[in-house]
């Protein structure tokens, strides 16, 4: 992805700071100085640091006196306040007054703009959720879907134009076994009443018997075949589950550019094959037909009996997709158990000879577990359902709410489903993704501490006392060391919105919104806004610290609310 690095450093804005920084340092190419610039550990030592050591080399002299020798060299400048050598460092104190015109003017004028880059004609395509039809929609989907949509929001914000697509598991062996089933014990009132709960049960059924494997595998070869009485059937499945997946779409407040599916590429699995054969990329094997992939073991493309599996349909996905959007990026947003499958699949596509193989991304995650460790598969034995947890999250946040103050029951119910969905989508992406994640509600769903509703909260405090602005107040316009701690952090957010998009990354942001909320509780506490000398310059600091909080958490899929 080194193309895409070079991309995002020309269209990004250029930090004005580092940019006087890099003016001044004229020894390395302007993109080397970039790299070098560091932010020290402690503000006591500056604001922006230069470390001198990779100049001894090319310089043959000792790294602090090189510092010495540059910073004596350095003209003044209106972006720093001071530059001073300390030890093999070049310390650069930015300029508050300077800092304070760039941030909040940027930030009140630019508004949900902020953070963003101008739009390109690039398209990056995201994969994401992909729940398996007639089946629960699993823990799993949701990572899937809460970090996909924030990743694609990332991209969104860095000019891209987004694609986001759910792949849906309508095809496979486990389709003939759910034909099967249903015929043998099949009911259609629960199948109507509780579709999911009831093709789960007679999935589970037809496993129980190994005596109906063979038949379950005839039946899906009907259906890849074409049979009408198996294509009906599947038909009707799909339909069902379809309109359940909606429904917990919908409380997620999550959309689609394309619903996809497997089944779509039926016709495309057999092109493929024949591609493969005609490449000499294949091989029989006992009947069935396998690619070599070496390092990367064996890959089955076709079993014995001529049917297909998610390798094949991918493979022919893939290739529609490059023909019908020519992506600059396709992430798949999917578990950690699937990494040989992907690189499986990128290693046969550029076999195959396409080039854009490098361009396709896996962005993994890891397992949700339990308060106790465990993998959150299973609820004392029982299959979770989406909409259970959703319900229980909501009637979490309405006696948190509750307990605060006495509403009208509409916006109970509005408020609910917001502090819901935040306390869910942060708990997940304040981790970082490749890692478990804790699924804890009663630690999501609080209004204190790292979670979700906190940030909400913090939003909702800042957007009160700009609602009370009109109270009279004069302006002295002198900057404390925590106005200056915020409007660094503030000024930073560009930067941290590119840093979580190249590092497919959604938990920087996430710990940003929180760093950033700490910060702005701190400061509002410890120095008064409304009726101070200083009023009219905090306000601004307030109204920029709302919107970068609202841009933030809008990159999360956590849409926030005025009032809590």
């Amino acid at each position: 992805m080194e193309r895409e690095r070079g991309n995002m450093e020309k269209n990004q804005q250029l930090n004005p700071f580092k940019k006087a920084i890099i003016a001044q340092i004229k020894i390395l190419p302007a993109k080397e100085v970039l790299a070098l610039i560091e932010t020290p550990p402690d503000p006591l030592l500056g604001d922006y640091a230069f470390p001198c050591f990779s100049l001894a080399k090319v310089l043959k002299k000792n790294p602090v006196e090189i510092a010495i020798d540059i910073s004596s060299k350095i003209k003044p400048s209106i972006y720093f306040e001071k530059i001073e050598a300390k030890g093999a460092y070049i310390n650069f104190f930015i300029n508050t007054q300077k800092l304070s015109e760039i941030t909040l003017k940027k930030i009140i004028r630019e508004k949900e703009k902020y953070g963003s880059l101008p739009p390109r004609k690039d398209v990056v395509i995201i994969e994401m959720s992909s729940p398996n039809i007639a089946k629960p929609f699993g823990i799993g989907h949701l990572r899937s879907t809460i970090i996909g949509n924030a990743i694609s929001n990332l991209a969104k914000s860095q000019g891209f134009k987004v694609i986001k697509i759910n792949y849906l598991g309508d095809w496979g062996t486990q389709f003939g076994k759910l034909i099967l089933g249903y015929k043998k014990f099949g009911d259609k009132t629960k199948l109507n009443k509780a579709p999911i709960q009831h093709l789960l049960e007679i999935y589970v059924q037809v496993n129980a018997d190994p005596s109906l494997e063979q038949e379950a595998r005839d039946w899906f070869k009907k259906l890849e075949s074409g049979d009408k009485e198996a294509i009906q059937l599947w038909t009707l499945f799909k339909t069902l589950s379809l309109n359940e997946f909606e429904k917990i779409y919908a409380l997620l407040g999550i959309t689609f550019d394309v619903i996809s599916s497997e089944s779509q590429y039926n016709q495309e699995m057999q092109l493929a094959m024949k591609e493969m054969e005609k490449k000499k990329l294949t091989e029989e094997s006992d009947g069935a037909i396998i690619i070599n992939l070496e390092n990367l073991g064996v890959c089955l493309i076709q079993k014995s009996d001529g049917t297909t599996l998610y390798m094949t349909r991918d493979i022919a996905a893939a290739t529609d997709r490059y023909k019908k959007y020519h992506f600059h990026k396709m992430i798949y947003e999917v578990g950690a158990e699937q990494k040989l499958h992907f690189q499986q699949l990128f290693s046969i596509l550029e076999l195959m000879g396409y080039s854009w193989s490098k361009q396709c991304v896996h962005v993994d995650h890891g397992l949700y577990l339990g308060t106790d460790g465990k993998k959150l598969a299973t609820r004392k034995g029982k299959t979770i359902f989406m909409e259970e947890i959703f319900s229980e999250t909501v009637s979490l946040a309405k006696e948190e709410l509750i307990k605060r103050k006495k509403l009208p029951l509409k916006e109970l119910e509005k408020r609910a489903l917001s502090i819901a969905r935040a306390a869910i989508f942060f708990g997940d992406l304040k981790n970082y993704r490749s890692n478990d994640a804790i699924f804890d509600i009663q630690r999501f769903i609080s209004f204190e501490g790292d979670t979700g509703p906190y940030a909400l909260y913090t939003y909702a405090r800042a957007k009160s006392i700009l609602a009370k602005k009109h109270v009279e107040g004069k302006n002295k316009y002198a900057i404390n060391e925590m106005e200056k701690k915020i409007m660094l952090h503030l000024f930073s957010y560009p930067e941290i919105i590119q840093q979580a998009y190249m590092q497919n990354a959604p938990n920087i942001i996430a710990q940003y919104i929180l760093n950033l909320s700490h910060f702005f509780n701190e400061y509002y506490h410890a120095h008064p806004v409304l009726g101070s000398e200083e009023q009219e310059f905090r306000l601004q600091i307030v109204e920029a610290t709302s919107q970068v909080l609202k841009n933030g958490l809008t990159i999360l899929g956590v849409p926030v609310i005025e009032k809590m």
